[in-house]
Protein backbone atom coordinates (compact mmCIF):
# COMPACT_ATOMS: atom_id res chain seq x y z
CA UNK A 1 0.00 0.00 0.00
CA UNK A 2 1.46 4.03 -1.30
CA UNK A 3 0.29 6.00 1.39
CA UNK A 4 2.65 9.21 0.75
CA UNK A 5 4.99 10.99 -1.71
CA UNK A 6 8.41 13.12 -0.32
CA UNK A 7 9.60 15.40 -3.31
CA UNK A 8 13.25 15.79 -2.91
CA UNK A 9 13.99 19.23 -4.34
CA UNK A 10 17.17 20.46 -5.32
CA UNK A 11 18.58 23.49 -2.69
CA UNK A 12 21.18 26.03 -3.49
CA UNK A 13 21.14 27.48 0.53
CA UNK A 14 19.41 25.77 3.41
CA UNK A 15 18.96 29.37 5.19
CA UNK A 16 17.00 30.56 2.48
CA UNK A 17 14.92 27.57 1.82
CA UNK A 18 14.17 27.50 5.69
CA UNK A 19 13.42 31.31 5.69
CA UNK A 20 11.36 30.83 2.41
CA UNK A 21 9.08 28.06 3.56
CA UNK A 22 8.76 28.84 7.43
CA UNK A 23 6.70 32.05 6.14
CA UNK A 24 4.35 29.30 4.65
CA UNK A 25 4.15 27.32 7.96
CA UNK A 26 6.82 24.61 7.27
CA UNK A 27 9.05 23.85 10.55
CA UNK A 28 12.32 22.08 10.03
CA UNK A 29 12.15 18.34 11.05
CA UNK A 30 15.70 17.47 10.46
CA UNK A 31 18.93 19.14 9.14
CA UNK A 32 21.78 16.76 8.21
CA UNK A 33 24.86 19.43 7.05
CA UNK A 34 27.25 16.47 6.61
CA UNK A 35 24.69 15.07 4.53
CA UNK A 36 23.96 18.28 2.51
CA UNK A 37 19.92 17.11 3.63
CA UNK A 38 16.97 19.26 4.40
CA UNK A 39 13.44 17.79 5.12
CA UNK A 40 10.36 20.87 5.98
CA UNK A 41 6.98 19.73 7.33
CA UNK A 42 3.92 21.45 7.43
CA UNK A 43 0.83 19.23 8.59
CA UNK A 44 0.97 15.76 6.63
CA UNK A 45 3.41 16.96 3.85
CA UNK A 46 7.12 16.64 3.97
CA UNK A 47 9.52 18.40 1.68
CA UNK A 48 12.73 17.13 1.41
CA UNK A 49 16.08 19.30 -0.02
CA UNK A 50 19.08 18.28 -1.52
CA UNK A 51 21.75 20.24 -1.37
CA UNK A 52 22.94 21.95 -4.44
CA UNK A 53 25.02 25.29 -4.45
CA UNK A 54 25.62 25.69 -8.17
CA UNK A 55 21.46 25.31 -8.86
CA UNK A 56 20.31 27.52 -11.05
CA UNK A 57 16.61 28.77 -10.26
CA UNK A 58 15.84 29.85 -13.19
CA UNK A 59 16.57 27.03 -15.27
CA UNK A 60 14.82 24.56 -12.27
CA UNK A 61 12.57 22.09 -14.10
CA UNK A 62 11.56 20.49 -11.03
CA UNK A 63 8.02 20.36 -9.55
CA UNK A 64 5.04 18.27 -7.45
CA UNK A 65 1.66 18.59 -6.95
CA UNK A 66 0.04 18.95 -3.42
CA UNK A 67 -3.45 18.18 -3.20
CA UNK A 68 -5.22 19.70 -0.23
CA UNK A 69 -9.20 20.32 0.90
CA UNK A 70 -9.09 24.10 0.17
CA UNK A 71 -6.75 25.73 -2.24
CA UNK A 72 -8.64 28.88 -1.49
CA UNK A 73 -8.27 29.25 2.23
CA UNK A 74 -4.54 27.96 1.88
CA UNK A 75 -4.17 30.84 -0.76
CA UNK A 76 -5.78 33.37 1.97
CA UNK A 77 -3.12 32.14 4.40
CA UNK A 78 -0.22 32.29 2.09
CA UNK A 79 -1.19 35.58 0.74
CA UNK A 80 -0.32 36.86 4.95
CA UNK A 81 3.07 36.03 4.20
CA UNK A 82 4.24 38.77 2.53
CA UNK A 83 5.76 36.68 0.10
CA UNK A 84 6.15 38.10 -3.30
CA UNK A 85 3.62 37.18 -6.32
CA UNK A 86 5.70 37.10 -9.15
CA UNK A 87 9.30 36.41 -9.80
CA UNK A 88 11.20 33.91 -8.11
CA UNK A 89 10.35 33.27 -5.03
CA UNK A 90 6.50 33.49 -5.73
CA UNK A 91 3.31 32.64 -4.45
CA UNK A 92 0.20 32.79 -6.26
CA UNK A 93 -3.76 33.70 -5.66
CA UNK A 94 -5.45 29.83 -5.84
CA UNK A 95 -8.06 29.72 -9.40
CA UNK A 96 -10.04 27.85 -10.96
CA UNK A 97 -8.23 26.08 -13.55
CA UNK A 98 -9.97 24.64 -17.10
CA UNK A 99 -8.92 21.37 -16.02
CA UNK A 100 -11.49 21.01 -13.45
CA UNK A 101 -8.77 22.10 -10.34
CA UNK A 102 -8.69 25.08 -7.86
CA UNK A 103 -4.85 25.89 -7.52
CA UNK A 104 -2.06 27.97 -6.57
CA UNK A 105 1.67 27.79 -7.18
CA UNK A 106 4.43 28.30 -4.71
CA UNK A 107 8.29 28.67 -6.38
CA UNK A 108 10.77 28.60 -3.97
CA UNK A 109 14.00 30.70 -4.17
CA UNK A 110 15.58 27.75 -5.66
CA UNK A 111 12.72 27.85 -8.86
CA UNK A 112 11.49 24.22 -7.36
CA UNK A 113 7.37 24.48 -8.27
CA UNK A 114 4.68 23.44 -6.21
CA UNK A 115 1.44 23.35 -7.53
CA UNK A 116 -1.25 22.75 -4.64
CA UNK A 117 -4.90 22.42 -5.39
CA UNK A 118 -8.14 20.31 -5.37
CA UNK A 119 -10.44 19.20 -6.91
CA UNK A 120 -13.52 20.86 -8.08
Amino acid sequence: MLNSICPIFPSANFKKTTDFFRKLGFNVAFEYDEEGYLILVRDKIELHFASNPDHDAPTSNHSAFVRVTDANDLSRQFALSGLPIDGIPRVTKAEDKPWGVCELAVIDPDGNLLRIGHNL
